[in-house]
């Protein structure tokens, strides 16, 4: 298995941009610098900000930077996400100056800011100089009035207000000397500039720059989003600061909208509101058909490592090779040929995954729904895992490439034409689609491809029947199992025995009930005789219960009374106005019918047809 988690090992050739990043914050030289990462969900928006770190951290022999991840996500729900990220730069801060023994206390100082406007958003409640029965002053009035540009109050503060005040005050008064002095009033722009004067010179003082890493914003509801971007906006453009953010720059883009939900805004606004808080906007590097392929065929040989077919170092050899060669597309790009020249002696043995790298990195690239996304072929390949392992754990012989091409159409493929394969497959006998094979047929001569329906006219449908292995003459039915569709039985349990097979075909020739053939019948062992009557239902499905293929299934309860309840359970699928009229004095005597006939009778939707079949049979009885 493959882990959906972020990562500083580059297997998708993002190196580049990374260092690129990197390289414009240590040009920066200490002055300020935000880089936004935008990118669709699963591109690897967050690896790449980790490789940004990794390459700094890397380079930084000084100690000259000091990194903070923060994933406002985690937050969400539990604390405000403005002060949470205020709250981990001062707990950095305090932590980098202790285990630096420098300007430790300008670090405490600039904690004690971040605890003054937390307080503040604790006496949501109260307005300015407001208070029940008079005004408040000294340290607590200055409190309130430095507040109020913080919140919007109106009306009357209640004594419940007042005492939470009350306490909220005197837990954080300590921290407070120093900011704080009786009768002296202090205003918020005042505050957020002293703030940010200490951020600014505790930096300077310590001699480092502060690498803070965004993550996950677009995970984030509106409020949480723009929570931490104006929680950022407190310390970016300040000396020494570099933030790099990874966040959709649509949903981002979406939750401004949503912040200023009774302001129409136009799309330049929104625009400018993002523009202000990044300078260097980057967009993750959309993978193309070589950078899958490297991506495929280094993911197959990491499991094939985990198998211990190749060592720890043939794979970092061969990842060497298959990167660079990804990285120059000019020099040949990664071919087949490469991929075998990369894991050289052990190229025999990695041969199938080689091929499926090959053959399947276009069309993951074009297919709709994958559009070369790292998450989603992981994920593909995980789902692939999972069903090689059940196949193996039932028994079941299948073939690793058959089950990738079927689970990529899966993927893929409409749910109708999905549905389209089931129909033709449950029509067939041994489990195979005549109908693939006779296209696979006709592409192989080069001839023009006619779809079967209209659901598979689709250029992915085209390039998917032209991908290896073939499937027009595999039998379907244990890959389906395994997929989202078991209506089909197991193959190995669904094989019928000679003497089945033979009367099995009378069966599908007989017109009408024929009693002798229910007495041939008799002769199979039950289970012979149940996988017949699942065959000529698969028939009768197919065939739109068709009233011939009705009768002919109808010979197996006759022979069987045990299998009786498989049947009725079919004829109740059987839409209410077709049901059929001439099988009912055939089944008049059977118990196994007995309940069945009457929820007809008593169901009002029956036609007249059926219940007066069924009322004349309660009459002559």
């Amino acid at each position: 298995m493959w882990h959906d988690i972020e990562t500083t090992k580059d297997l998708l050739n993002f190196s580049v941009v990374a260092e690129t990043a990197a390289q414009l914050i240590r040009e920066s030289s200490g002055e300020p610098i935000s880089i936004g990462i935008s990118g669709k969900w699963g591109t690897g928006k967050s690896s790449l900000v980790k490789m940004i770190g990794n390459s700094l951290k890397n380079a930084d022999e000084h100690k000259k930077y000091i990194f903070l991840e923060f994933n406002a996500w985690l937050y969400q729900g539990y604390d405000d996400a403005r002060m949470a990220l205020l709250q981990s730069v001062a707990d950095k801060l305090i932590a980098e100056s202790k285990n630096r023994q420098k300007a430790v206390d300008k670090a405490i100082d600039f904690a004690k800011r971040i605890n003054w406007l937390r307080l503040g958003k604790l006496i949501l409640p109260t307005t300015y100089g407001a208070v029940v029965g008079g005004t408040l002053a000294g340290p607590l009035g200055a409190l309130l009035g430095a507040a109020s540009g913080l919140i919007k109050g109106t009306g009357q503060p209640s004594a419940e207000d007042i005492e939470k005040l009350r306490v909220a005050y005197e837990s954080v008064q300590p921290e407070l000397v120093g900011i704080l002095k009786d009768k002296e009033q202090i205003s918020l722009p005042e505050e957020i500039s002293a703030l940010r004067n200490t951020f600014e010179d505790l930096l300077k003082t310590m001699d480092i720059t502060l690498v803070v890493l965004v993550d996950d914003l677009d995970r984030c509801l509106p409020s949480t989003a723009i929570s931490t971007l104006e929680a950022m906006r407190l310390l970016l453009f300040l000396k020494r600061t570099a933030f790099i953010i990874a966040a959709d720059e649509e949903m981002i883009r979406g939750a401004v909208r949503a912040h200023f939900n009774d302001i129409d805004l136009t799309d330049d606004l929104v625009t400018s509101y993002f523009d202000k808080l990044i300078q260097v906007p980057l967009q993750v590097p959309r993978l193309g058909v070589i950078e899958v392929k490297a991506f495929l065929i280094l993911l197959f040989s990491d499991l094939a490592k985990q198998r211990g077919e190749i060592t720890a170092e043939e794979l970092a050899e061969a990842e060497k090779v298959v990167l660079l060669a990804a990285r120059q597309p000019w020099a040949g790009g990664l071919t087949r040929k490469k991929m075998q020249e990369a894991f050289g002696a052990k190229a025999a043995k990695l041969s199938k995954e080689i091929d499926l790298a090959d053959q399947l990195a276009g069309i993951m690239v074009s297919a709709e729904r994958i559009a070369g996304n790292p998450r989603l072929i992981k994920r593909f390949l995980n789902n692939l895992l999972i069903r090689d392992a059940v196949a193996k754990a039932q028994g079941m012989a299948i073939s690793f490439d058959q089950l990738v091409k079927l689970q990529l159409f899966e993927r893929n493929a409409s749910s109708t034409a999905f549905d389209y394969l089931i129909k033709q497959l449950a029509a067939s006998e041994d489990g195979k689609a005549a109908f693939i094979a006779k296209i696979e047929e006709t592409l192989t001569k080069d001839e023009v491809y006619q779809a079967p329906d209209k659901s598979w006219d689709s250029s992915f449908i085209f390039e998917w029947l032209k991908l290896n292995p073939k499937l027009g003459e595999v039998d379907l039915r244990p890959l389906l199992y395994l997929s989202r569709d078991r209506s089909l039985s197991l193959a190995r349990f669904d094989e019928i025995s000679p003497e089945g097979k033979a009367l099995l075909e009378a069966i599908l020739e007989a017109k009408n009930f024929m009693q002798p053939l229910v007495d041939q019948i008799k002769s199979l062992d039950e289970m012979d005789a149940e996988r017949i009557l699942t065959r000529i239902l698969r028939q009768a499905r197919s065939d739109q219960w068709d009233r011939t293929r009705l009768i002919q299934a109808l010979h197996v309860p006759k022979a069987f009374p045990s299998l009786g309840s498989t049947f009725v359970n079919f004829l109740n699928e059987i839409p209410t106005d077709h049901r059929p009229v001439p099988l009912i004095p055939l089944i008049k005597d059977e118990a196994w019918a007995q309940e069945m006939l009457q929820q007809w009778s008593a169901d009002q939707r029956s036609s007249q047809q059926v219940k007066k079949a069924i009322g004349s049979l309660k009459g002559g009885a």
